[in-house]
């Protein structure tokens, strides 16, 4: 048997529905790919009462045709029944689950339900009614829904404010895995990719089971990246558009949102986004809070503006290695990636894509650097004059993307790098950490102690200027299990 990763406080929760002493009403929902169907399966396997999957962009008639298919195979029905609609569908699902002799809890398995909701379906309403009239009475009844689709799934059915308002009994969003889950996972299918190897994978595809279930384990990273996107029969270049199609249903204005949010990785205002794409108001409020929720960006405080100045940055691993590499390449070739990885401009991607695995893997961080008790919280900072010139001659401002302000009055101003060996700090490199710590005290005024951290793969090589370090993190450091 193939051994589970993770997903142990989900499975806990589930079964506790599954145990209760009434009926429960439990939703699983989260970005596609990351394993909902597989967890129920995982958990319940052979204990549906009743299993159905919608399906994707079809129509109301072929939902219910499918749907009496799988009525009359669980009912062990002679005939198929003739539905009409969704109400006549949910009488027929109560009708198989009265004939159930077993005594155990009945469980109904509805996977993917937005696609259950198509135009003027009435889906929802009949749900609505199954749940209040007849399903919540009783105490033998476990209704699981899942859907790709989160913002629906917060909206119909979390944030309902018709007849299922406040009838979720359990709500279960189920996340990507982190470094430590992905580490497991490589190892129970005996692939020996070192830690550094696995973070770069986890750079170009992040936390997804599913598509760690593609990799050919006795292969590097390069030649796996090359058969996943770039030979002929490439499993995930079409994977992008199915992806945003499979949660948003205008996908096409939620891409060109996010594509100019790639072209900023360091994060973009609401007002820098309204400049750069024709959107504004509440239709921009909703797309943002929508990507946020499936957890494809990711918003940040500025340090000392709260309610301001909040930065918006693509934080779907997935996203920005497509959209950075694949996307407009026209002809596919083998060893394409193979050839491309060593170049420049990829290692200096790498150096900022490390930088989101951090901000992803605070709660590692934190316990690393022995604050995992304390009350923090973390921010970013943009400053508003300019420290430096960049090689093309503009000015650059001072930033620090990993802020972690602690209750005891110390503050942790993150610097994060990505290299194959020690990182070495050198005299100009140590000039310009101290005239932004100097900028960073103007600008926010704080009286607070200010500690200078280090986030690397393999630490800061030893050095006369490497003194201005006061506490390191390691990659070591965040393949950590956190310990609660």
């Amino acid at each position: 048997m193939e051994k589970f990763i993770g997903r142990k406080k989900e499975i806990e929760r589930l079964l506790s529905c599954y145990q209760s002493n009434r009926s429960e009403f439990a939703i699983l929902y989260g970005r596609r790919r990351v394993g909902k169907t597989f967890l129920v399966n995982h958990t319940f396997k052979g204990k549906f009462a009743f299993y159905f999957t919608g399906l994707h962009n079809s129509p109301h008639s072929r939902q219910l045709e499918k749907f009496a298919e799988a009525i009359q195979e669980f009912g062990s029905l002679p005939i198929r029944p003739k539905l009409g609609n969704w109400y006549e569908a949910f009488d027929s699902l109560k009708a198989i689950l009265r004939s159930s002799k077993s005594s155990r809890k009945k469980v109904i398995f509805l996977d993917e339900m937005p696609w259950m909701s198509t135009r003027n379906s009435n889906f929802v309403s009949a749900l609505e009614d199954f749940w209040n009239t007849w399903a919540a009475l009783r105490d033998d009844i476990l209704l699981i829904a899942t859907g790709s689709a989160t913002s629906w799934m917060v909206d119909h059915l979390l944030r309902n404010k018709g007849g299922l308002y406040n009838r979720i009994t359990c709500k279960i969003y189920l996340r990507q895995f982190n470094l430590h889950e992905c580490e497991e996972y490589l190892r129970a299918h005996r692939c020996h990719w070192d830690r550094y190897a696995i973070t770069q994978y986890y750079m170009h595809l992040g936390g997804v089971p599913f598509y760690m279930s593609l990799l050919s384990y006795d292969k590097t990273l390069e030649e796996n990246i090359d058969e996943l996107f770039f030979d002929n029969q490439a499993k995930l270049a079409r994977e992008f558009y199915d992806l945003y199609d499979a949660q948003f249903n205008d996908a096409g204005r939620y891409t060109e949102l996010v594509k100019a949010l790639v072209e900023h990785r360091e994060g973009m205002t609401r007002q820098e986004i309204t400049e750069a794409v024709s959107l504004s108001g509440g239709g921009l409020s909703v797309m943002l809070e929508n990507l946020e929720r499936n957890d494809l960006i990711t918003s940040y405080t500025q340090y000392g503006n709260k309610r301001k100045g909040t930065l918006y940055r693509v934080t779907d691993f997935f996203t920005l290695f497509y959209l950075k590499y694949v996307n407009g390449v026209r002809h596919r070739q083998s060893r394409y990636w193979l050839a491309k990885s060593a170049t420049p401009s990829v290692m200096a991607w790498r150096g900022l894509t490390f930088e989101l695995v951090c901000l992803l893997h605070i709660d590692q961080i934190n316990q690393a650097l022995g604050i995992m008790g304390m009350l923090t919280s973390e921010s970013c900072w943009r400053s508003s004059q300019p420290q430096e010139v960049d090689n093309s001659g503009k000015q650059k401002k001072a930033q620090i993307d990993m802020i972690i302000d602690r209750s005891d009055r110390i503050i942790h101003l993150c610097e994060m790098k990505f290299s194959n060996e020690k990182y070495i700090i050198t005299k100009e490199y140590e000039e310009r950490l101290r005239d932004k710590m100097t900028i960073f005290r103007q600008e926010t005024k704080t009286t607070k102690m200010l500690n200078l951290t280090f986030v690397t793969t393999h630490g800061v090589a030893k050095g006369v200027h490497a003194g201005i370090v006061q506490s390191q993190v390691t990659i070591d450091d965040l393949f950590d299990p956190i310990k609660r």
